[in-house]
């Protein structure tokens, strides 16, 4: 076939029909609904930046390794560069999970993403003027960091990102460490093992009380003396360094190979300014609740090693989404931790996992979430999203300020909390981030009609891409040609018409897309509709 052949024509069919033309299986109709979802030219090929457009707006970022891998399978020799035709289309959108043929239907765990996005935006421009609390000058080189620093980052379960202000910059994990510190002890030791040296009750006292349960160890993992105490857990029997590696190595298998540093000021200074953990560490030994042979300084140093890895909040927002899923990292696909484990981690960071504040922070917020001095807070939503703030301010209790704002903002605005499930979204008021825009009162054609009349036309193509007929109409024989001419939304009817919305459709009241566009002194739709041919299926419109 000649090259100028239209892509539907020269994709690979699993027959022809009694006409010639070629079969297509469903899943080759499905992928070809979605390709001609896309803007098109003389020779049926579409343009590969509007692909990564659209992806972008869903939340996948061009960085994105899943996308990437399917880039670079088109470069083979012997490929035109350039523009996609469709057997080309589909075989990007075969790789990687489908994440690329689900970004543009719009399935993905946030389909809105753009309106989170907005959201979040607005809250973080609120927080600016947020400047109570204090840095933690207690240990001196945190003392030292930029208080006005904020970043604000967001990763979902399907790899959707957004990160906002300073979420490039590195900042020393401190607290935020010790979940993953618990989970990478129960992945090595089993929680039966685990739970004979630290307990899994709220504290009631300050994070480094010298204070032990009556079973004479730490009362959970997210205080300083459970924290110590899972450390020793850790290849006990490895030396220093090679420790130390197998937690750095965990958190860039966490953060998807963001970038994972180590401040050794940080750990200095941590180090010379830590004698209320070395009580905690005698006093456990003391109590006979480290595991045989465990040693005390090396327990210690490796405790403030890995308090002092630096990680940025892009990093530390993949990490949450990773513990969202269960333990799957989503920008690789890659199970880190077993979802077993996962669930007995968030269990323990809702009720034990923000200092002092742990009771109220479940009570108001109803999330899993950890918190350091550092001004770190990691938030989880289980099964969409995974977030990271990083503020250096804190409040008394050591949390950071714009942190909790941020968390309490969020959640008065999406149904994050653990019990919202209890009260329906109308009663509540709050937005559920899984449906699509205006799920709540429409599907399918209403959803197109709405879309096509606010000129929203990442939502057309993308409901146009799930099947639904461009030409059809709601209960009064509007179609989504005649809200959007009777709106002037020109870019929108340009792009119905090319995909074979009919220009003369009538409504009820007998009124045709070009009559609307006239009525309402549209000038340019009415042109451009009185220029589509007479047929039912009109030819691309430039």
């Amino acid at each position: 076939m000649s090259k100028t052949q239209p892509a539907s024509a020269r994709v690979r069919s699993v027959g022809v029909s009694d006409s010639g033309a070629p079969v297509l299986s469903d899943k080759q109709r499905s992928y070809k609904a979605l390709f001609d979802s896309f803007t098109q030219d003389s020779e049926g090929r579409i343009s590969p930046f509007e692909v990564l457009t659209r992806l972008r707006r869903a939340g996948i970022c061009a960085d994105d390794r899943r996308i990437q891998d399917a880039w670079s399978a088109l470069d083979t020799p012997g490929q035109e560069s350039g523009r996609l035709d469709l057997d080309r289309f589909i075989a990007i959108c075969q790789r990687n999970s489908g994440i690329i043929s689900r970004a543009i239907r719009g399935e993905l765990v946030v389909p809105d993403f753009p309106r989170f996005v907005q959201d979040i935006e607005s809250i973080y421009q609120e927080l600016l003027n947020e400047r109570s609390g204090a840095v933690a000058n207690y240990i001196p080189q945190l003392g030292r960091v930029d208080p006005e620093r904020l970043a604000i980052a967001v990763c979902t379960t399907d790899g959707q990102r957004f990160s906002v202000g300073d979420h490039s910059v590195n900042f020393c994990l401190q607290s935020v460490c010790k979940p993953i510190n618990y989970l990478l002890a129960l992945e090595e030791h089993g929680a039966p093992t685990v739970h004979r040296h630290v307990g899994c009750e709220p504290s009631g006292v300050r994070f480094n009380e010298l204070s032990l349960s009556d079973k004479g160890i730490p009362r959970n993992p997210m205080i300083n003396s459970g924290a110590i105490m899972c450390s020793s857990l850790i290849r006990p029997a490895d030396n220093m360094a090679d420790r130390f590696d197998y937690v750095a190595d965990a958190w860039r298998r966490l953060a998807s190979g963001g970038r994972i540093g180590f401040n050794n000021a940080v750990y200095l200074s941590e180090r010379d300014s830590a004698d209320r953990n070395f009580a905690l560490g005698y006093f456990m030994r003391e109590k006979k609740a480290f595991p045989s042979g465990a040693d005390l300084l090396h327990t210690l140093e490796f405790y403030f090693q890995c308090c002092s890895i630096e990680i940025d909040a892009d990093s530390l927002a993949a990490t949450a989404a990773a513990l969202a899923t269960g333990g799957v990292a989503p920008l690789t696909e890659t199970r880190l931790f077993s979802t077993d484990n996962v669930k007995k981690c968030l269990s323990l960071m809702s009720s034990c996992g923000m200092y002092d504040y742990s009771g109220e922070f479940a009570f108001h917020i109803g999330l899993p979430a950890k918190s350091g001095v550092a001004g770190a807070l990691l938030i989880v939503v289980p099964q969409i999203l995974g977030i990271a703030v990083w503020s250096p301010r804190l409040d008394e209790v050591g949390n950071s300020v714009r942190g909790i704002k941020f968390a309490r903002m969020l959640t008065e605005k999406y149904n994050f909390h653990a019990y919202d499930g209890l009260v329906s979204g109308d009663e509540s008021g709050k937005r559920d981030p899984r449906r699509r825009k205006n799920e709540t009162t429409a599907d399918g054609v209403v959803r197109l009609c709405w879309a096509a009349s606010q000129g929203d036309l990442d939502d057309v193509r993308g409901t146009i891409a799930t099947g639904i007929d461009p030409s059809t109409s709601d209960y009064d024989g509007r179609t989504a040609l005649h809200l959007a001419a009777s709106e002037g939304q020109l870019e929108v009817v340009r792009y119905l018409l090319q995909q074979g919305a009919n220009p003369h459709a009538r409504d009820r009241w007998g009124g045709t897309p070009a009559t609307d566009a006239d009525r309402e002194g549209h000038t340019a739709v009415a042109r451009l509709l009185t220029r589509a041919p007479a047929d039912d299926k009109p030819a691309a419109v430039s």
